[in-house]
């Protein structure tokens, strides 16, 4: 099963625009550094557009830019703009509540998942762009 990718390649794409907050870049210029198709880069920023992360210009010097200061964007508000469901997801129908296993495990997993899904936006929350974006600079391979 492969998991999505589009909370990676929007950190991608708005640290690559941390870099120069001041420019806007083209979707072919950010769906290069990422290697991927510009229409993909597209999606994914009219996702961030509408979570006002990122402002898009048109035009020949148009294209993206962040919204605000890369200090002010957290993980979480990048995987709240890009991943609009629950981390996690419980049966589609309703198991067998004739089956030891089947009356219990919903709710059982449902705790579960909700701990997990609180400790992982916990960890989002604290790390901000400019955090990441450091890291790259100081990145020495």
């Amino acid at each position: 099963m492969s998991i999505n990718s589009r909370f990676t390649v929007a950190i991608h794409m708005l640290v690559l625009l941390s870099l120069n907050e001041n420019k806007y870049y083209s979707s072919k210029f950010i769906a290069q550094s990422v290697n991927t198709n510009p229409v993909f880069i597209r999606r994914i920023l009219s996702s961030l557009v509408k979570a006002n992360l990122v402002t898009t210009q048109l035009g020949v010097e148009g294209g993206a830019s962040l919204a605000q200061p890369a200090e002010q964007i957290t993980l979480l508000d990048v995987y709240r703009a890009t991943e609009p469901e629950s981390l996690f997801t419980l049966h589609h129908s309703e198991p067998n509540m004739h089956c030891l296993c089947g009356r219990a495990i919903k709710p059982i997993l449902g705790s579960i998942f909700t701990e997990a899904e609180m400790a992982l936006t916990q960890v989002l929350a604290q790390t901000t762009l400019a955090e990441v974006k450091q890291q790259i600079q100081n990145n020495t391979l």
